[in-house]
């Protein structure tokens, strides 16, 4: 990764971190930032946990803000506050699932999923063999883990 990417991609977690802080907390549930932004460095679209309700997970809010067929996405970066969701009892697609669907090539975390509400998150695993680029940054895991106080996690 050249120098000028390895830039963006902490400016654009920070905004993802930014995106978190707007989430009402949950007892349920995580607090979540994300934000899509196309290949030459501009924001698609954004959103973040309980948006527009109380079960919209931050990945799934970004998506359904832009059209699936929008040839953007097939070039663009998603970055998240938390490792999409691979398993979910309150919608019928999971945040890996959708952004699989949505043909995205690179996902950028802040933190896996730890294991207080499913047991073992495999976002970071599906999504990899599905052939996209999951790129991990866990200099912003204690910011998106301090989003998330109110779980004690």
């Amino acid at each position: 990764m050249n120098l000028n990417a390895q830039f963006d991609d902490h400016r654009w977690m920070t905004r993802a971190i930014e995106l978190a802080h707007r989430c009402p907390p949950a007892t349920g549930a995580y607090s979540v930032g994300a934000v899509i932004v196309e290949e030459n460095g501009e924001e698609i679209s954004c959103g973040f946990s309980r948006e527009v309700d109380d079960a919209v997970h931050a990945e799934e809010s970004a998506l359904a803000k832009i059209s699936p067929a929008d040839s953007r996405l097939a070039t663009a970066t998603i970055y998240s506050t938390l490792e999409p969701c691979s398993q979910r009892t309150s919608r019928p697609r999971t945040c890996t699932q959708l952004i699989l669907a949505s043909k995205i090539p690179r996902v950028v975390i802040a933190w896996r999923e730890p294991s207080l509400f499913v047991a073992d998150c495999q976002g970071h695993e599906l999504l990899t063999a599905a052939g996209v680029t999951v790129v991990e940054m866990p200099a912003f895991g204690e910011l998106a883990r301090a989003v998330n106080a109110h779980l004690a996690v």
